[in-house]
């Protein structure tokens, strides 16, 4: 059996991921995806809780018909120290045989501690950013469809979309 790990902030999860993740599955039997910078939330950057970023996963991929025993959905910190993150990575998370992820840093970091590491193919990158997402979503524009459904419906739920201008109105005040 092969197993694959996934590293992403997923500021929210988007299609762009959704379909990162099923590449993924077409090489894996198993993906354990990591929601990176778990501490962070409630900032223009990081607007969504490790919480919130988990059920946004499970959502999306329960829509998209994947079964639940082909990922888990761990949340990881960052550690202070980039060398030591590799360290605390493989501490929280279940044996894998490849990583998958097209952060630079977290490419070199990996790949400087001996790990087998793929970038992933984007999927229409000029539109599938979490960037993206949350530029619309504070400019009140058209988000949703950069989401998957459950996904979209989730952030209304939870008023993302107002969070993140109460956000801004809050950082241009400082």
């Amino acid at each position: 059996m092969t197993t694959g790990l996934y590293v992403g902030r997923f500021q929210p999860f988007h299609l762009g991921h959704l379909q990162a993740v099923k590449y993924i599955l077409e090489r894996v039997d198993e993906l354990t995806i990591v929601v990176g910078s778990a501490q962070h939330s409630h900032t223009i950057d990081n607007p969504f809780t490790a919480g919130e970023r988990i059920t946004m996963i499970r959502l999306a991929l329960k829509e998209a018909g994947i079964p639940a025993d082909r990922y888990t959905v761990i949340p990881l910190p960052d550690d202070e120290f980039h060398k030591v993150w590799v360290s605390h990575l493989l501490s929280q998370t279940p044996s894998f045989d490849m990583v998958y992820t097209n952060e630079p840093l977290t490419f070199r970091l990996l790949k400087e501690a001996g790990l087998r590491v793929e970038r992933i193919p984007m999927f229409d990158r000029s539109k599938f950013t979490a960037t993206e997402v949350r530029r619309r979503l504070l400019k009140n524009g058209p988000w949703q469809g950069l989401l998957p459904r459950s996904v979209a419906r989730y952030l209304k739920q939870i008023g993302g979309d107002e969070r993140l201008r109460d956000i801004s109105k809050s950082d241009k005040a400082i």
